[in-house]
């Protein structure tokens, strides 16, 4: 049976344990709030982009699409680019974007294509290369980054063109999650090269009334310029959506971990103060045995 000093010891530690949960819960809302508006506030965005990129990508066909549009003719190839958070303590955040990568390399090999990984935060990186450490082809760090900018996600989309302008591969998935709520996140894979371009009705184009665009100097030259832009686009929203997913995560998770802290102090201490009336009780025992026996 554990001593009364014991108890007290480990009583002591949840409580500690337990601040420090009840501070991580404070700072994950706090830092919720906004990551969530700036997921809200990249939406629009995304919409108009994909808007425009729908009606460019109407006027052009064949050998007068850009590279990023039409792909290289063939699927053999597979890029996913996990990106995940760089820190734990979500609850199973992580895992659920690992699982999902893991669910589209079993799919996409079952169908004889060949699969290489690029992993955005150091936690994907980590559960993924204990069985697919040979499709690993990359990893960008984000250790040092705090928030998410459109810098970061630049990074990203040179490092993915540069491997697709090589020959690296020929179709690329980013797998991320979505931010629906805070206690609910969507693993989510989305291609984005070679770039989908979204029907024109499903990217709410304007009412124009029978007008007819016109470009200049054409839609190849325009898709040219703004499909890396909108391949930025759509990894910055990814990334943003992680990032308030991330947070959301988080904060159920300390939440959790405060309201376990809690329980598990309240039965230390029941099984404390049990085991200080057993003592209690032996001593008076004892006591009155040995005034009997006099």
């Amino acid at each position: 049976m554990p001593s009364l000093k014991s108890y007290r010891v480990r009583i002591s530690s949840v409580k500690s344990t337990q601040k420090i949960t009840k501070a991580m819960q404070m700072v994950a809302a706090s830092k919720l709030k906004r990551a969530q508006e700036a997921a809200e506030r990249a939406r629009p965005y995304a919409r108009r982009m994909a808007s425009v990129i729908a009606n460019l990508a109407a006027g052009v066909s064949g050998q007068d699409a850009p590279r990023l549009l039409a792909g290289t003719g063939s699927d053999q190839v597979h890029l996913l680019v996990v990106a995940t958070a760089e820190r734990g303590l979500c609850g199973g955040f992580n895992a659920q974007i690992a699982r999902l990568a893991r669910e589209e390399i079993a799919r996409l090999e079952a169908t004889g294509r060949t699969v290489k990984v690029l992993t955005v935060g150091k936690k994907g990186r980590d559960i993924l290369k204990r069985v697919h450490a040979s499709r690993l082809v990359g990893h960008i760090d984000l250790s040092e980054v705090r928030t998410v900018d459109s810098s970061i996600a630049h990074r990203i989309g040179e490092e993915v063109r540069a491997m697709f302008d090589a020959g690296g591969f020929d179709v690329c998935t980013l797998i991320y999650s979505r931010f629906r709520s805070a206690i609910q996140q969507i693993p989510t894979a989305q291609q984005i090269v070679p770039a989908v371009a979204p029907a024109a009705d499903a990217a709410a184009a304007p009412d124009l009334r029978g007008a007819l665009y016109t470009y200049e100097p054409n839609e190849s030259v325009i898709l040219e310029a703004l499909l890396p832009k909108y391949v930025d686009g759509q990894i910055f929203s990814a990334m943003l959506e992680n990032q308030a997913g991330f947070f959301g995560a988080q904060m159920g998770a300390m939440d959790n971990a405060t309201r376990n802290a809690g329980d598990l102090i309240k039965k230390l201490t029941l099984q404390m103060n049990r085991k200080r009336q057993a003592m209690i009780t032996t001593e008076l025992t004892e006591i009155i045995a040995g005034a009997e026996s006099v």
